[in-house]
């Protein structure tokens, strides 16, 4: 098989396993189940993210896709995408250290999460 082919294959399995993720962590909420951290936060973590400082929100940090290494960015992408994590709805579970979501092409984004 082509290494396009193989890389095409091992996407799909990815966003297969976050999608699957998510369906525990929906279900588990559904029937009113607290549950542990559905991903470990070490699955962002291990990505390559650069600070920024913006006027609005203050710090952040940004992943791009093209200075992470694919196969795990690709799978914190689809955990993000799964669970619609936008700004104003960031990802995150309990003991996180930050909030993960995504904007604009190929960037997920990360904030310190600011103590209860």
């Amino acid at each position: 098989m082509s290494e396009e082919v193989l890389e095409v294959i091992a996407d799909f399995a990815t966003a297969v396993e976050a999608a699957a993720v998510n369906v525990k962590h929906r279900i588990a909420e559904l029937a009113g189940v607290k549950e542990a951290t559905a991903v470990k936060e070490e699955t962002f973590t291990i990505l390559k993210f650069e600070k920024q400082v913006g006027s609005r929100i203050g710090e952040y940090e940004v992943a791009y896709k093209a200075s992470s290494v694919s196969d795990k960015w690709t799978y914190a992408y689809n955990i993000l995408r799964q669970n619609n994590a936008t700004i104003a709805n960031r990802y995150h579970g309990e003991g996180y250290v930050f909030g993960y979501w995504l904007y604009g092409v190929d960037k997920i984004y990360r904030q310190k999460l600011k103590p209860k």
